[in-house]
């Protein structure tokens, strides 16, 4: 990956800045287990094609907790997190032509300069010069100011009259379980699919899955709650695996096949093979999960059973489909909602999405305004 450039210096003339601070307040990453609220500068046009956005409305994202155990090395001490949200832009680069100051967005967790290779064949996540680099590579979007880099193909116009909180949602959760699980799972009408997770992740390929009618869509996960909204989400059976053998249990719903896609929506070594135990001759493993540790292939059985395994950073290229499906009401994603925190109480909506059984919490929406 192309050398990113990183933040040192404040923020340019015609940012608007409360007083006359030259800081802002943001969350930042110390290691692992270690976080804080605290001061930063605020961030500036680095190069002509950036923009800066006020963060209005934010949310976590299982791959920050990830993050926050220590699975993804790359994020390095003092790093702003978070990937997610809409704002207000500030201020634009001079080469920037697509958005002006005063426009209303939702910030891409993907990053994508629209002009390399990768660009070129739609895989934004691999970037030449961007992908996924916001609370990552970069500083990201929980706080109160934000650099987003190739901001004409990394941000999306708000609607006028569409719900902020429901747009959040297509920063990452619904692309990426569109995306990774269901287009990559290759979930068609009467085919059967099981989704091994019923968090936010597992949730939005839930519903985004029902765009091809399955005739099956089972979700597993040791989660009461998760699964009882998963029922009112449209899943046709759910299993507790805490208590369940989901094994025999989609095996007796699928008369001894098993399902045509597996989607794996937790990132651990137990789910994944759960899913290659799962999975039909000529099925489908479409990998979601962000995996911190080593998983267990079993060739020694799958070898002569036409698998297909699928892994996949997310693109983003379904992003304004499902923002017509939002428009439209076709697709409601405002109500993977659960919790409300204002931005500078992030430290508890970190507490509370951590301990998403005890809390019963799916998304959290962390509000700038």
């Amino acid at each position: 990956m192309a050398t990113i450039d990183v933040l040192t210096e404040p923020l340019v003339t015609g940012v608007k800045i409360t007083g006359e601070s030259k800081t802002m307040h943001a969350l930042v990453f110390h290691g692992p287990g270690k976080q804080s609220w605290e001061e930063k500068p605020l961030p500036g046009i680095l190069k002509p094609t950036d923009a800066v956005v006020r963060i209005t409305k934010t949310t976590i994202c299982g791959t920050d907790l990830h993050i926050m155990k220590g699975d993804v090395p790359e994020v390095t001490d003092g790093r702003i997190l978070g990937h997610e949200g809409v704002g207000v832009v500030e201020k634009t680069g001079s080469a920037v032509t697509n958005f002006k100051k005063g426009d209303r967005v939702i910030i891409s967790c993907i990053t994508s300069c629209g002009k390399c290779d990768y660009c070129k064949r739609g895989m934004y996540s691999h970037c030449e010069n961007g992908g996924w680099i916001l609370g990552h590579l970069i500083d990201g979007t929980q706080a109160e100011y934000v650099r987003i880099p190739f901001a004409d193909n990394s941000l999306y116009h708000i609607p006028e009259g569409t719900d902020e909180e429901a747009l959040v949602m297509l920063s990452d959760i619904l692309p990426t379980g569109f995306e990774c699980g269901v287009l990559n799972g290759k979930v068609q009408p009467g085919s059967t699919v099981a989704i091994v997770g019923s968090g936010p992740i597992g949730l939005a390929s839930l519903l985004t899955a029902q765009f091809y009618t399955p005739a099956e869509i089972i979700m597993i996960d040791s989660d009461d709650n998760r699964l009882e909204v998963a029922e009112r989400f449209g899943a046709t059976r759910t299993i507790n695996n805490s208590r369940e053998d989901a094994v025999e249990k989609v095996k007796a719903f699928t008369a001894g096949r098993g399902v045509d896609t597996a989607i794996e929506a937790v990132g651990i070594p137990a789910t994944f093979e759960l899913c290659q135990s799962l999975v039909a001759p000529g099925g489908i493993i479409a990998n979601i999960g962000v995996h911190g540790k080593s998983v267990e292939l079993h060739l020694e059985k799958l070898w002569a059973q036409n698998i297909t395994i699928t892994t996949r950073l997310v693109d983003t290229v379904s992003t304004p489909m499902l923002l017509k499906t939002i428009q439209s009401k076709k697709l409601d994603s405002k109500k993977l909602i659960t919790h409300r925190f204002k931005l500078n109480e992030i430290l508890d909506a970190y507490a509370t999405f951590g301990n998403a059984t005890r809390e019963k919490a799916l998304k959290v929406i962390l509000t700038n305004e």
